[in-house]
């Protein structure tokens, strides 16, 4: 298998940890996508996945999965191991539910914060920008983070009491509030436990 993205940006990271979570990333062979200079626009890419963005799998067999979600959804089901996306029909249902919200709330939020209302990545990809819908976005994202921490006060991992791809999102949406400079409000002692605790993962703390 192929995996298509650039290391450090959030959403590759969030499959890099899937990975890790598998034990699998010795199967996999990355090919970075330099988006910063604007690769994943070149013909070639958008074959693999007409959206444009990266992490992308490719199989053996040349299908392309895009979306995170969908990505990890297949490497749960692919591969032994922890189970990211729950093993009973009510699991997958709260863990799909989180899964939602924490890309609804948090990290496309922070997301669109950072593409609308600062430089992005640059004038050149940043062809359309918002500030004032951008900095709508960042009071989304924080208050998606205070709702984070009062799910927290509830249960040991975001859906449930067990760790899975819901929480490497939530991870991995705070990690880029962290980047684009959103200051993550202080007191959410819940939240801050249950984060500490999390980088604590060898698929993290690696």
């Amino acid at each position: 298998m192929k995996l298509y993205d650039f290391e450090g940006f959030p959403n590759p990271a969030r499959v890099r940890i899937a990975l890790a979570e598998k034990g699998i990333t010795n199967q996999i062979e990355f090919i970075t996508i330099d988006v910063p200079n604007g690769e994943h626009r070149n013909p070639a890419f958008l074959l693999k996945n007409s959206g444009g963005t990266v992490p992308v799998l490719e199989l053996d067999d040349g299908t392309t999965i895009s979306e995170c979600t969908a990505i990890t959804e297949y490497l749960d089901h692919a591969f032994d191991g922890i189970s990211l996306t729950g093993t009973t029909p009510k699991q997958r249902a709260l863990i799909h539910m989180m899964q939602r919200r924490a890309e609804q709330n948090l990290l496309d939020a922070v997301g669109a914060y950072f593409h609308h209302a600062t430089d992005g990545l640059g004038a050149k990809l940043e062809t359309y920008q918002n500030k004032e819908w951008g900095e709508k976005q960042r009071e989304r994202a924080l208050d998606g983070i205070r709702y984070f921490d009062s799910v927290l006060a509830h249960s040991t991992y975001v859906a449930g009491e067990n760790y899975s791809m819901a929480d490497i999102t939530v991870f991995a949406g705070l990690a880029f509030a962290d980047f684009v400079k959103i200051e993550i409000p202080s007191g959410l002692k819940n939240l801050s436990a249950w984060r500490n605790r999390v980088a604590q993962r060898p698929s993290i703390s690696r």
